[in-house]
C-alpha cells in the first residue's frame, strides 16, 4: 500500500526525499546534544559502578557481597525501561523529582553497572593466582596488587565484552525518548508527528543509528587488533 501509493503519485517521491533533508539537521542535533554525551556519560559513570561492584563480590566482605549480589540481581532481573520509569516517573510520588536527562543518565549507568559489573568481576577472576602471589612475594599488598598487576591486565581481557556492551548503549538510549529526553529518536517521533511520515523518519533515524554504531564497531576492532598486537608482545 505505502510503496504503491509512491508509486502512483512520483511527485511524492520529491516531498519525501524534501522531509528527509529537512529532518536530517534536527536528528543529528538530537544525537550530539543528547544521545551521544548520554552514552558516553552513562558508560563512564556506570563502569566505575561497576568496577565497585566487581571488587565488592570478590572482597571476601559478607556484607559488601550481599549490597553487590543484589543490586546485580535487582538490575538483570528488571527491564530497562521499568529502571527508567520507576526514576522519573515513580519517584515524584515520594517528593524526589529529577528532570529527563539526569534520570536517564542515572537509569543508564545503573544499568550499564549491574551488567558490566559481571565482565569486570570474570575478567578478574580469569587472571591467574600466579600473578597474585608474585605481587605478594614483592611485598605488595592487596590494594596494590590489584591496582597495579591485576586490574591492567583484567582490563584487556573485558575490552571486547565491554565494546559490545557500548556500542548496545548507544541503541538503548532510544529508550530515554520515553522519558521525554529529546535524544535523537524522540525528534524522530516530534518531526513524524507534524508530517505523519512514521515509516519515513524512523528509518531516517534508524539509519543514523546504524551508522554510529557501524563506526563504532570499526573502532572497536581496531582496538582489539591493538591490544592483541601488545599481548602477544
Amino acid at each position: 500500500m505505502y510503496l504503491n501509493s509512491i508509486i502512483a503519485h512520483p511527485d511524492r517521491i520529491e516531498k519525501l526525499i524534501a522531509i528527509a533533508k529537512s529532518s536530517l539537521l534536527p536528528l543529528l542535533e538530537g544525537a550530539i546534544l543528547y544521545t551521544i554525551p548520554l552514552t558516553l556519560l552513562t558508560f563512564v559513570f556506570g563502569l566505575v559502578l561497576a568496577v565497585l561492584t566487581a571488587l565488592a563480590r570478590i572482597s571476601g566482605v559478607k556484607a559488601f557481597e550481599i549490597i553487590a549480589r543484589v543490586y546485580v540481581s535487582a538490575i538483570r532481573g528488571t527491564p530497562l525501561l521499568v529502571q527508567l520509569f520507576i526514576i522519573f516517573y515513580g519517584l515524584p510520588t515520594i517528593g524526589i523529582t529529577i528532570d529527563p536527562f539526569p534520570s536517564a543518565i542515572i537509569g543508564f549507568s545503573l544499568n550499564i553497572g549491574g551488567y558490566a559489573s559481571e565482565i569486570i568481576r570474570a575478567a578478574i577472576l580469569s587472571i591467574p593466582k600466579g600473578q597474585w602471589e608474585a605481587a605478594y612475594s614483592i611485598g605488595m599488598s592487596y590494594s596494590q596488587a590489584m591496582r597495579r598487576i591485576v586490574l591492567p591486565q583484567a582490563a584487556r581481557v573485558s575490552v571486547p565484552p565491554l565494546s559490545n556492551t557500548f556500542i548496545s548503549l548507544v541503541k538503548d538510549t532510544s529508550l530515554a525518548s520515553l522519558i521525554l529526553v529529546t535524544e535523537m529518536f524522540r525528534r524522530a517521533q516530534e518531526i513524524a508527528a507534524t508530517n505523519y511520515e512514521f515509516l519515513l523518519l524512523y528509518s531516517e533515524a534508524a539509519l543514523l543509528y546504524w551508522i554510529i554504531c557501524f563506526i563504532l564497531s570499526i573502532g572497536q576492532g581496531k582496538l582489539e587488533t591493538r591490544l592483541d598486537r601488545y599481548t602477544a608482545q
